[in-house]
């Protein structure tokens, strides 16, 4: 396959299967108007049995799908999310709405006076934003088990987590509540919960999206993100969000090629997992792209940047809180934050230094490379509260199987996108993550999840 077949506005293509193309459909045709689908989406939200809603925001969203309903009429959808509802993972400002953070910590926060950056191109482009979703505390966490509010529960099997810390958007979308919610990822966020769940994560190049108005973990590796239904949805999502943010990319004039990682730091994963990614590699060979075996020189000196950084980051970030309302922190998130402190300042500008410059040496040696598949976790989701699973021979945290696989992309600031493996049974997330040259955007990284998901 060429640069040039995705360059088909069709691709990926709606499909029966899409439930934003099912509401557009009825949109248009009048079938179903904008306040029809709210009522029933806050009517499904407040009988949420995941723990995935943290609050609504009813009347402001029946005003809009009223106001966005007549503008429909008169003169025809602003963009493919106008009347869609849309929910928002609570460490982003949405106006009239406290950011908690998942913590008793920010119990009495006031309501927000504006919405976040990435909430107002929602607004412009006509979505409706619902309310506010469940985030593991502060967003320091990969399960999704620990908030003031309880774990997020797996909709797919509720004694089990939904991976984080954008808990609360993967279940709702997984649930079938919504069709696509914002959230953030900082080693992980978006994408392992998207693996966990069944729903596509996509974490766009650092700085891609607007992070005003976003309550920050680490801010040199935080991302805005969104988690989608299907590939259909994220990509009239990254359409609307991403508009303004980025240039229209300058594909190479020869195949696309996807690199298979084959250093041992990628092999540690459940045996399904291991055969999804090798089932997902097959079809893209099948369907015309180059699929070769690479390298990833110097994976574990990368992977060894991520803590330093992101915990002298995060430890800024609460280090008055810390002081101050230690009571109000959730035990575990209280601990990793405060372990925090004993990180020397030199020790996170090495790692920072180390980052970029063996984030560059990666990109060079994958300059030929448009992406990566590598699969999302190493694990599927795991049950609620337990903190170590077995791998193989090997047992490890499971906080280590859900992150080793997706933070090295925070660290580069590389695009990446989690789309569910066809298949039953618990959910696997295989990732595809483009390189930082010229070809490796969202948008490829999208059309290649369809290949997969066409297995």
């Amino acid at each position: 396959m060429t640069h040039d077949a995705l360059d088909s506005p069709a691709a990926p293509g709606p499909g029966a299967s899409s439930v934003l193309a099912m509401l557009q459909v009825g949109f248009t045709e009048g079938a179903l108007t904008p306040v029809d689908h709210i009522e029933r989406v806050l009517t499904r939200l407040r009988h949420d049995p995941h723990n995935a809603v943290v609050a609504l925001d009813e009347e402001r969203a029946l005003r809009d799908a009223t106001e966005l309903g007549a503008e429909l009429r008169r003169r025809g959808p602003r963009s493919p999310l106008h009347g869609v509802a849309v929910g928002v993972k609570d460490l982003i400002d949405v106006a009239g709405l406290p950011t908690r953070a998942g913590s008793a910590v920010r119990t009495g926060a006031a309501p927000a006076r504006a919405d976040a950056a990435v909430i107002s191109r929602l607004r412009r482009a006509g979505a409706i934003v619902v309310g506010k979703l469940h985030t593991h505390e502060f967003g320091h966490g990969p399960t999704g088990d620990v908030a003031v509010s309880g774990p997020a529960r797996n909709p797919h099997d509720p004694t089990r987590i939904t991976g984080g810390s954008s808990s609360g958007p993967a279940a709702a979308v997984a649930a079938g509540h919504l069709p696509l919610a914002i959230g953030t990822d900082t080693g992980g966020s978006v994408r392992i919960p998207a693996a966990l769940c069944g729903v596509v994560g996509l974490k766009p190049s650092w700085a891609a999206l607007p992070r005003r108005g976003v309550y920050p973990l680490a801010p040199s590796l935080d991302h805005v993100g969104l988690l989608a239904a299907d590939l259909y949805t994220a990509l009239a999502g990254w359409e609307v969000l991403g508009v303004g943010s980025r240039q229209d990319p300058v594909h190479p004039p020869r195949p696309i090629r996807v690199g298979v990682p084959q250093h041992e730091y990628w092999t540690l994963l459940d045996a399904p997992i291991a055969a999804a990614t090798a089932r997902a590699a097959h079809a893209l060979d099948t369907a015309g792209v180059q699929v070769v075996p690479v390298d990833t020189p110097q994976i574990y000196r990368l992977a060894a940047a991520y803590m330093p950084i992101l915990g002298r980051e995060a430890y800024a970030v609460h280090a008055a809180a810390l002081a101050e309302r230690a009571e109000d922190f959730q035990p575990a998130t209280y601990a990793g934050l405060r372990s925090y402190a004993e990180y020397p300042r030199h020790d996170y500008l090495a790692a920072k230094r180390a980052a970029r410059q063996l984030s560059a040496g990666l990109g060079a040696h994958l300059a030929d490379i448009d992406a990566l598949l590598t699969p999302t976790t190493r694990t599927r989701a795991t049950p609620l509260a337990q903190p170590f699973v077995s791998i193989g021979t090997e047992r490890t945290t499971v906080a280590a199987a859900l992150l080793e696989l997706t933070l090295p992309f925070n660290l580069t600031g590389w695009p990446a996108v989690s789309v569910p493996a066809p298949g039953s049974g618990l959910p696997i997330g295989l990732q595809l993550v483009g390189t930082g040259t010229a070809g490796s955007d969202e948008r490829t990284l999208l059309h290649l999840a369809r290949i997969i998901q066409a297995l």
